[in-house]
């Protein structure tokens, strides 16, 4: 089924010239949801039709002209949300009513989008899967934790949704449900008012059908100039030097990624850009082992009130979160410590290596969506760059063996959000062309 928004930023601007109704769009799109989301399962909770008009009209008269126009917005709910409960995935805080909103609520809304919903995240954003379907590889996990951010993006019931990542959790699920994901730099969107897991990790990210789409919402709500050129012919001043890494200190290319991974590079090659095999160097295997240790800590002490009631209620919390945290909890602060060091060496490090390519080119997962719901696929692929606060996008357009989406992670150095999303934007546009 084709989206109710097929292009968003046109959209945006047909609201804005008023030659489309936002209460409409908003009231269609509530039907959408209503009529299919009961087998998809991507929201957890829904805004009624008054709320979400109010939220319409209040920022008409408080930001008048805001680009967002009253398009409508999934939630993760690990974000707190004063008018929607949440329960960050967790039986224990079933219809929990924050009191205020997460800040990255409140940008959005000042960016003039409607809250149109809460959308399903794993428990406390870690490995329990959620009830989410995949709209695009039936049969096969969304992935995880912003498993219900990605879903809905995929199955056109909303334009725009966001999430969070620690791990891999906006490249990942956007990989598996073939829609653009940007995670950006470390701190570009505020993560003040989401349920901490690692205070060191935790990244605001967005989604939405493509990486011209998602890079102008990472505008409207950063503030940052950040969108990308809507010609599909528009080019860089110098051809892209693409780096793709011979190999991984983390895992093998699947014959999917693969298979990606080199419809990349020849949609690359044929658009003008340069292809660069390189090596990774050997400080980022010490990175990728450091962020298992700083994400460990941080945990055990980001949800000790959670994990306190293990003993008294052993069921209060999924086995595989139970069975990690009480690991966790043996990690030193001296082991601790080492890693943050290491993570700053890597960080320090970033900026002389990407000096030798634009942006580098990796698989976004290690394969296709895993079959069944059972696990939501591993992060491998993503936690690396995640330590080192670099901004990545997956781009959708290319699929794996079986014919699901198997997306291509686009990564630049540190603080490139822009360059990152233009680089994203050239390979999307390239494996188009291919197609």
């Amino acid at each position: 089924m084709k989206p109710l928004v097929p292009d968003a930023i046109a959209t945006a601007r047909q609201l804005a010239a008023g030659t489309l109704d936002a209460a409409s769009l908003l009231a269609a799109t509530l039907e959408r949801i209503h009529a299919l989301d009961g087998q998809l399962g991507a929201f957890v909770a829904l805004t009624d039709l008054p709320a979400a008009l109010e939220q319409l009209e209040h920022s008409r008269q408080a930001q008048p002209g805001s680009p967002l126009q009253g398009l409508p917005v999934a939630v993760k709910d690990i974000f707190d949300t004063c008018c929607l409960p949440t329960s960050y995935g967790s039986t224990l805080f079933a219809d929990a009513q924050p009191a205020s909103d997460a800040a990255m609520v409140s940008a959005i809304r000042r960016a003039g989008g409607v809250v149109i919903g809460k959308s399903s995240t794993t428990e406390f954003a870690f490995l329990n899967p959620t009830q989410t379907r995949n709209p695009k590889a039936p049969g096969r996990t969304p992935g995880g934790s912003s498993a219900g951010s990605a879903a809905a993006v995929a199955a056109g019931l909303v334009p725009f949704a966001i999430g969070t990542q620690t791990g891999g959790s906006i490249i990942r699920p956007a990989s598996y449900c073939g829609v653009a994901g940007f995670k950006p730099s470390f701190g570009l969107l505020p993560t003040a008012g989401i349920k901490c897991f690692s205070w060191s990790l935790d990244t605001v990210g967005l989604f939405a059908a493509s990486v011209r789409e998602v890079a102008w919402l990472a505008q409207a709500v950063s503030g940052y100039d950040l969108a990308v050129q809507e010609a599909a012919d528009a080019a860089p001043s110098r051809p892209w030097v693409v780096g793709v890494p011979d190999a991984y200190p983390w895992g093998v290319v699947s014959p999917s990624a693969q298979r990606a991974l080199q419809a990349g590079a020849r949609a690359c090659e044929a658009a003008g850009a340069e292809v660069r095999g390189i090596r990774l160097p050997a400080w980022l295997r010490d990175v990728f082992e450091a962020h298992e240790v700083i994400q460990g800590y941080e945990a055990w002490r980001s949800l000790a009130r959670e994990a306190d009631r293990l003993d008294k209620e052993p069921r209060a919390l999924s086995a595989v979160l139970r069975d990690y945290l009480l690991s966790a909890r043996l990690i030193t602060a001296p082991a601790y410590q080492a890693a943050q060091q290491t993570a700053t060496a890597g960080r320090q490090a970033c900026s002389d290596w990407f000096g030798e390519f634009d942006v580098l080119m990796t698989p976004s997962a290690p394969d296709e969506a895993p079959a069944g719901y059972g696990s939501t696929g591993a992060s491998t692929f993503n936690r690396a760059w995640t330590l080192l606060g670099l901004p990545c996008v997956n781009v959708p357009g290319a699929v794996g063996v079986t014919g699901s989406p198997m997306g291509l992670q686009i990564i630049a150095g540190p603080g490139a959000d822009r360059h990152c999303l233009e680089a994203a934007a050239f390979l999307e546009q390239a494996l188009a062309r291919q197609a």
